[in-house]
């Protein structure tokens, strides 16, 4: 037996005696492609969702091109089951690390999605010799703007419909405060309301991966599911709404970690200025912004999607 396959047994031996004996529940996870090959951790977003999309409909297709790619839950998020979850970043840095001794990777480009890459962006800054790049994937640098335009979006399309009932849920948003949760959680109703996370034209390609989501057991089980507990406690302990992580991105840099960020045209969470800002501070040639496509890239534009993360990092 080899040495790597007992420090994993030991591992997992360890984390099972200490769910038993209280101290915490293991985490959902699950490996793709060959130990060894350059490693990509997948980190989804959230508060409050999974891994299930990127992990039933990308993760294979990556390892296929030659990486070895892990996916997992978020404690006391999806199948992280754990009634004690603190839901604090340190908490999910401490369960990154415990992924990363797991799967017995030193070396990790992480790929966040949506709150996954802030969780990436703030891990890095702490552990910037063992993180070659982060990825964003419609990654809010400041919810705070996201929420605006959101806000403002949201009011072109309902007055363009003449939509007094919206216009005046609008007018009651616009006096709100901006860092509750309340603000937060009405933003992203009216993004969800009107499509903002959704594709106006989708590809074929994308039209066919979306087709999963009614056969996939594992899709219809997980990719709707949303609980409520860990957005109220991330914002709780973290006040993570008002985050702002552009200093993190350019400490990133200064750290010699790279940052690719990947956002779709028709994700109404972002406005072109935002992701254009973006490209100022990693470089446009680290940066793609594609058309038919809006907050799940790595399914609107799948090919793209690899075939351009492909190409930069290795």
């Amino acid at each position: 037996m080899n040495t790597r396959l007992i420090k994993k047994i030991i591992f997992i031996i360890v984390l099972q005696l200490l769910a038993f004996a209280g101290y915490g529940q293991a985490l959902y996870s699950k490996d793709f492609g060959r130990p060894g090959n350059k490693t990509l951790i997948f980190l989804h977003g959230g508060p409050g969702y999974n891994a299930a999309t990127f992990e039933e409909t990308t993760a294979q297709n990556l390892a296929n091109k030659g990486f070895y790619v892990i996916v997992y839950d978020r404690r006391g998020e999806g199948r992280s089951v754990d009634p004690k979850a603190k839901f604090t970043f340190q908490e999910s840095f401490d369960d990154l690390d415990s992924i990363c001794n797991r799967y017995n990777v030193h070396k990790v480009n992480l790929i966040g999605h949506s709150f996954g890459g802030i969780v990436a962006t703030l891990y890095a800054n702490r552990h910037p010799d063992m993180v070659q790049s982060v990825t964003f994937v419609g990654v809010p640098v400041s919810l705070q703007e996201s929420f605006r335009t959101i806000g403002k979006e949201s009011k072109d399309i309902y007055t363009a419909k003449h939509d007094s009932v919206n216009l005046h849920y609008i007018q009651l948003l616009e006096k709100m405060d901006t860092a509750s949760l309340e603000y937060s959680s009405y933003s992203f109703a009216h993004a969800m309301q009107n499509h903002f996370y959704s594709p106006q034209n989708p590809t074929e390609e994308a039209r066919k991966i979306y087709e999963l989501f009614k056969t996939d057991t594992v899709l219809i089980k997980y990719s709707m599911k949303m609980t409520s507990k860990p957005p109220q406690q991330f914002w709780k302990n973290e006040k993570y709404t008002v985050l702002n992580i552009d200093p993190n991105i350019h400490k990133l840099l200064d750290q010699g970690v790279h940052v690719y960020a990947f956002y779709g045209q028709n994700d109404g969470l972002y406005s072109a200025k935002q992701v254009a800002d973006l490209g100022k501070i990693i470089g446009s040639k680290n940066l793609r912004y594609y058309t038919n496509c809006s907050h799940s890239v790595f399914i609107d534009q799948q090919t793209s999607f690899i075939t351009d993360l492909t190409a930069l990092l290795k």
